[in-house]
């Protein structure tokens, strides 16, 4: 009998993801899609498509987060819940960048647990007074995705720490991740209740849900979704180690819009994406985006902000004013440097407690002055590492007051309780410093509300009555995501106790003029850039990166994390064997035109010598009189001629069409501009040099042209020094009769006047001028050189060069963005659909020839 483990498993391995948990069989609250829609199991997907004609026409957006941003307490008699709304969640305050028609829904779980039988009644009244939709996870299954995978797991991993022992974090267990599909599946089908696929945005926020866009794009196509990453994204080196890194870039690129905190969180999305998907991202008049199956995915690079409103409220608060004066009162002569951290292994809290004590050794002058007061938030996670960390800081607090302290005086003051924003805003009120040194965090928006604190407090709540300035001053981890956006700010580096010690010491030094002034260039930044200007910017930029979704031809393809949307321009169609073989049949003179690398023969094949097959299927069309065939290929023309030496009336064009060979002629001619090769003597040295500084590269020399291939390079560095050499190349040989160019995995430079589109253009000519104008025209490749091919079909037509009513089979070989109108899938499928020619070819000729015997 097989193990549960397993059998889930082979669920994901072929595409139904595990239902754990059993799906009562109700009708939504919410009807948007006609039918019963917790009936549509994932077996259904495909019959759920975007194009279902939605009952409601305006935007809304449906915000998708592990957590609701509302709180729930139970009633005083235990007969019921009472719910509001929570006005620290970013979810609540995002709202304020969001146009103000828009309807906004929530989906995520409750922070409450409620009996099965109470569920529907709370879901029932969340939905109407909150327009919350709450997802339910049952208790085995949410301890596992959220403390297992979660926090035990992505939550270390993606701030770099990785479990090189038992006892140093938690190793990959497959049936946390299997709850973590779960999960994320759970929230799915809550979204899918309440969803209009055609009308609706769909914002999902941060790691808990990193492969929840999968799951909705398998139902809706064409949902417009954006993904915005609260953490730091680790750098591929790290990132790799996840075994199941692929299902989660996978499933990310299924969002139209990716969003992180800071360029260093994108730059190594991207990277990953490049090293382990080989997709490369380019830049579009400043907007960053990634070609996936004819998608463009964007990547957002934006910094959340804080609530101003919700701030400058509470500084006008009676209890806050009150609070300000006890704690003036409690620190008076001191100057108090402030910590506010959650306890959590990544803040670095002990690093600073270091720090501070270090400060105190080096500059005697701040004992009995100083004081560190370290605001310590409840931890979110649990386990070994966050106890050992609790007890070393304790330890540190204790050794540090009882080294340094006095009566009256302790030079660290540890709050480990819940502090609320008024009180914070007390605290930073009197503090002449904030110091943060997390040794990792997605963004940290302390600073942030520091900043707006002093500016909002009075001069006599600011501890500064003599000057009456505005002033603040930060202390900031060189790892942190708001780091960046504070050029103001004494950045550190944390792991270094005496330059951090040094850089608080002269934070509480430093001149009050010099403190205005750094204030007031971070307040300008923190008032213009807060939350409302991150939603707005972010939602902004989905609208435009979903412009196009109706305009495009979009299918689905690929089992479980392998699903993705393929869009193409609506023109663009798989090439009908039975129409292609019709049109062949119907006409006169007819140009075939063949690519041969991943056309006719495989790229990954380690032979690149054609099969029998092909031999005997291209030897038969380029038999019938009527068939004017080519090979226009990159290889040389030894091999090809080599190759190709049984088919008599075949016409070759080596090297991208340099030399060519027309059908029934042995001499091959030379079609290039120039004869001239000087400049090889100039461009090898440099490319060896490159191949040099380069493991893995290697010199194609061709007879006209010189190849550079990093194909088996890293691929990083391969493309690195591609751009480098390109430049290099284009620099020395600019007054060389040469092009030089790049291409997948290659910095190729040849004769100028060279291509594929030329050598098309030739062929057609000749067939014109020799009375056998081409009515029939078949032209397949696979890359970018063979787009040369198809784009001048059009101009060879408006140039009656070809006839208006030429029948014209541009196609290209793979499902990707191409200027050919039709694609097939492989090159399996290009012998396939040639052998049907060749047949009708050989029909053909046997009619003609038996209707022509008489004569």
């Amino acid at each position: 009998m097989m193990s549960r483990s397993y059998t889930n498993l082979l669920d994901l391995a072929s595409g139904n993801f595990p239902v754990t948990v059993p799906e009562k069989k109700r009708l939504p609250r919410v009807m948007t899609v006609p039918g019963v829609i917790s009936e549509l199991d994932d077996d259904q997907a495909s019959s759920v498509l975007s194009d279902v004609p939605s009952s409601v026409a305006q935007d809304r957006v449906i915000i998708v987060a592990n957590q609701l941003p509302v709180k729930a307490k139970r009633r005083p008699d235990n007969k019921g819940w009472s719910f509001s709304w929570d006005d620290d969640s970013l979810l609540l305050q995002l709202k304020d960048g969001l146009p103000e028609d828009m309807e906004v829904i929530y989906v995520g779980s409750l922070r409450a647990d409620l009996d099965v039988d109470e569920q529907d009644d709370v879901s029932q009244i969340l939905l109407e007074r909150f327009k919350c939709v709450p997802a339910f996870l049952p208790p085995d299954i949410h301890s596992k995705y959220y403390h297992g995978f979660c926090k035990n797991h992505l939550w270390p991993l993606f701030h770099y720490m990785l479990p090189y022992s038992a006892s140093h974090g938690s190793r990959f267990d497959r049936s946390l991740w299997e709850a973590y599909v779960a999960a994320n599946k759970i929230f799915s089908q809550r979204v899918i209740e309440v969803i209009n696929p055609e009308d609706d945005y769909v914002w999902i926020h941060d790691y808990h849900l990193m492969v929840l866009p999968t799951f909705l794009r398998r139902r809706f196509i064409k949902l417009r979704m954006g993904f915005f990453l609260h953490s730091p994204f680790p750098s591929s080196e790290i990132y790799r180690t996840l075994p199941v890194r692929e299902e989660i870039l996978k499933a990310l690129l299924n969002a139209d819009l990716i969003g992180f905190h800071t360029f260093d969180y994108a730059r190594h999305f991207l990277s990953c994406c490049s090293r382990m998907l080989g997709l490369e991202y380019k830049s579009m008049r400043g907007y960053i985006g990634l070609e996936y199956y004819g998608r463009t995915v964007g990547i957002k690079i934006m910094p959340v902000g804080v609530h101003m409103g919700q701030i400058e409220s509470v500084l006008k608060l009676a209890d806050k004013q009150w609070r300000v004066q006890e704690l003036k009162h409690q620190f008076e002569g001191k100057t108090v440097l402030l910590g506010v951290d959650d306890m959590d292994i990544f803040k670095g809290v002990n690093l600073k407690l270091l720090a501070m004590e270090q400060m105190l050794k080096l500059h005697p002058m701040w004992h009995g002055k100083a004081v560190l007061v370290q605001i310590a938030n409840p931890a979110r996670g649990r386990g070994r590492d966050l106890e050992e960390i609790q007890a070393e800081i304790q330890a540190s607090c204790r050794r540090i007051n009882e080294t340094f302290g006095k009566p009256g005086y302790e030079p660290i003051i540890f709050i480990d309780r819940p502090v609320t924003l008024s009180e914070r805003a007390a605290y930073y009120a009197i503090a002449e410093c904030v110091v943060v040194t997390a040794v990792r965090d997605g963004m940290n928006l302390t600073p942030y509300e520091y900043i707006v604190c002093r500016e909002g407090a009075s001069d006599s709540e600011s501890g500064s009555a003599s000057s009456g300035l505005k002033k603040s001053m930060l202390v900031v981890s060189e790892f942190i995501g708001c780091s960046p956006s504070l050029s103001g700010a004494i950045r550190a580096n944390p792991w270094n106790i005496e330059s951090t010690a040094e850089a608080m010491n002269e934070a509480i030094s430093m001149a009050d003029a010099e403190k205005q002034l750094r204030h007031e260039k971070h307040y300008r930044y923190v008032s213009t850039h807060d939350v409302a200007f991150w939603s707005r910017s972010f939602f902004q930029d989905l609208e435009r990166t979903c412009k196009d979704h109706f305009r495009k031809k979009c299918w689905g393809i690929g089992l479980s994390f392998g699903f993705r949307v393929v869009a193409l321009d609506p023109s663009f169609q798989k090439l009908s064997i039975d129409v292609i073989v019709s049109a062949f049949s119907r006409s006169k003179s007819r140009a075939i035109l063949l690519d041969y690398d991943g056309t006719v023969m495989p790229q990954t094949s380690i032979n690149p010598t054609p099969s029998q097959a092909v031999i005997s299927i291209i030897s038969k069309l380029s038999g019938d009189a009527k068939n004017t065939v080519f090979i226009v290929s990159g290889r040389g023309r030894d091999n090809l001629g080599k190759w190709f030496s049984p088919c008599k009336m075949l016409g070759i064009a080596a090297e991208h069409g340099y030399f060519m060979r027309w059908p029934f002629e042995d001499e091959w001619q030379v079609c290039g501009q120039s004869s001239d090769f000087g400049w090889m003597h100039i461009a090898k040295p440099i490319m060896k040099l490159y191949t040099e500084a380069t493991d893995g590269s290697y010199i194609e020399t061709k007879e006209s042209a010189l190849v550079w291939q990093h194909r088996d390079a890293d691929s990083g560095f391969g493309s690195t020094q591609a751009k480098e050499m390109l430049d290099h190349l284009e620099s020395v040989l600019a007054n060389e009769p040469v092009a030089v160019k790049s291409g997948q995995h290659i910095v190729e430079v040849k004769p100028e006047g060279v291509s594929k589109g030329l050598v098309a253009e030739k062929i057609f000519t000749r067939m014109a001028e020799t009375g056998k104008q081409a009515d029939f025209v078949l032209c397949i490749g696979d890359d970018r050189s063979d787009e040369d091919m198809f784009e001048i079909i059009g101009s060879a037509i408006s140039g009656g060069i070809l006839s208006s009513n030429t029948s014209v089979y541009a196609c290209t070989v793979g499902q990707k963005p191409s200027k050919a109108k039709y694609y097939l899938d492989d090159t399996i499928e290009v012998i396939t659909m040639l052998e049907a020619l060749a047949e009708a070819s050989e029909i053909s000729s046997s009619i003609q020839m038996h209707s022509g015997s008489p004569a």
